[in-house]
């Protein structure tokens, strides 16, 4: 029993000083600064697109190599059988060792380099430079794509935590007034009905909180998500939405620039330089082909003399093979001119690509201005609300308005403290969109 209790004393420090470290590893106080690195470090399709533009930049060093001469090494070896001659019909057959030796064996080695074949090899590392130029465009893309998702989860998180402060708010507003009502009922100074109203609109702000909470929590696994952080990971944004925001006019440059640094749009111009590589293939079809090759080996025996000679030789060569393909006349026809209709559908695509961005770009920058506007108004909204209130209540417990003004005085002041956390939110999501947009997020 003393050996259990002395083993139980000596882990028990060791427990007890590791649970805080769980509860820090639960909880993650972070600004939106360090989300995006989080974002960019762990979020799985963000990896999923590095590990292909990494396979794509192997693709353009294979295509490199593929200039470099082919070179094989051939060896070989034979013993051969005894040879069976027929004098005078198969019946009548003797067998001599093959002459000059009944072995045989070689050792070469050969070489090739296309000097010339109608610029298809420097279309083809082309390609694959186009592809690399490709791929990590979208990785930036992507990577933009879930920093905005991250900046939106993010946000969601700030607002559902500020509207949970106003709901605690309205919450004691609404239990201040609920014993306010109690005390007046029991004066009979109002009527019941005022009584349970104001009840039932004490337990309808409770389950908005209930109803609020559980949208926070949703918002929270959803970051955890993008993060790839630990299933009921706590996340506490340390950054708030009611600092200086961008003017519009800073931003009307970004706007400018939307329609030549969109993701969109460059993705849009790498398809048009792969699509015009790819007809110069085709063309380079119609010109011949150009190598010089050689080979140097050893043989045994001496096959080179007649009769041949039990003695082994070296020799070697070089020279030029030229080829040419009548049949790219007619094959390669329709291709170019396949190649030459998708060319001009990619064309009509970016055009189309661009006036989208710009138009997206344009509606951003506007709704953005208009967020500004209504967070000027809120704040306004608030401080008549907020006055409003206090006339209508010192009104309704003098009895001289009804419940349904001090309700009504109530709810549109949680409105313009909603509203402002509202604006306040989309303008920050509508800069980031806008970003996204242009291209520098």
């Amino acid at each position: 029993m003393k050996s259990i209790i002395k083993q139980v004393l000596t882990f028990l420090p060791a427990v007890l000083l590791s649970l805080p470290l769980f509860a820090q590893d639960s909880v993650y106080k972070v600004s939106l600064r360090d989300v995006l690195e989080l974002a960019k470090q762990k979020n799985r399709q963000i990896n999923i697109a590095q590990t292909e533009q990494d396979a794509v930049d192997a693709d353009l060093r294979d295509a490199q190599l593929s200039k470099l001469p082919l070179v094989n090494i051939n060896s070989s070896y034979q013993r051969f059988s005894k040879v069976t001659l027929y004098d005078g019909g198969l019946s009548d057959g003797h067998s001599i060792k093959r002459p000059p030796t009944p072995n045989s064996a070689a050792l070469g080695v050969e070489s090739a380099v296309t000097i010339f074949a109608g610029g298809r090899q420097n279309a083809a590392i082309r390609e694959q430079q186009i592809r690399k130029d490709l791929a990590s465009l979208n990785t930036l893309d992507l990577s933009g794509n879930i920093f905005l998702q991250a900046i939106s989860a993010y946000l969601n998180i700030i607002r559902l935590q500020e509207q949970d402060t106003v709901i605690i708010e309205q919450i004691k507003r609404a239990e201040t007034r609920v014993k306010n009502i109690e005390t007046l009922f029991r004066n009979q100074k109002v009527t019941r009905s005022d009584l349970l109203r104001a009840q039932l609109i004490l337990d309808n702000q409770r389950l908005s909180r209930e109803q609020n909470e559980n949208d926070l929590a949703i918002a929270i696994s959803r970051l955890d998500v993008l993060l790839d952080l630990p299933r009921h990971t706590q996340i506490i944004p340390t950054d708030t939405v009611n600092g200086e925001k961008p003017g519009t006019a800073s931003l009307r440059d970004l706007v400018n620039s939307a329609r030549e640094t969109s993701y969109a749009i460059l993705r849009s111009q790498q398809q048009l330089k792969l699509q015009e590589n790819r007809i110069k293939a085709i063309k380079g079809a119609y010109l011949p082909t150009l190598q010089l090759y050689s080979a140097y080996g050893v043989n045994y025996p001496n096959n080179l003399v007649f009769p041949p000679v039990d003695q082994a030789y070296s020799v070697g060569f070089i020279g030029v093979k030229a080829q040419y393909s009548l049949s790219s006349l007619y094959h390669n026809k329709n291709k170019e001119k396949a190649a030459k209709l998708r060319l001009n559908a990619l064309q009509t695509q970016e055009s189309a690509i661009r006036d989208d961005v710009d138009q997206e770009a344009n509606a951003l920058y506007i709704k953005y201005g208009e967020s500004l506007n209504r967070i000027t108004v809120a704040e306004s909204s608030i401080e008549q609300a907020s006055a409003n209130y206090r006339i209508v209540s010192a009104k309704y417990f003098n009895q001289l308005a009804l419940l349904t003004d001090l309700l009504d005085a109530d709810n549109l002041y949680l409105e313009s403290k909603y509203n402002l956390i509202k604006s306040q939110t989309d303008a920050l999501a509508f800069y980031y969109r806008l970003l996204y947009t242009s291209g520098k997020l």
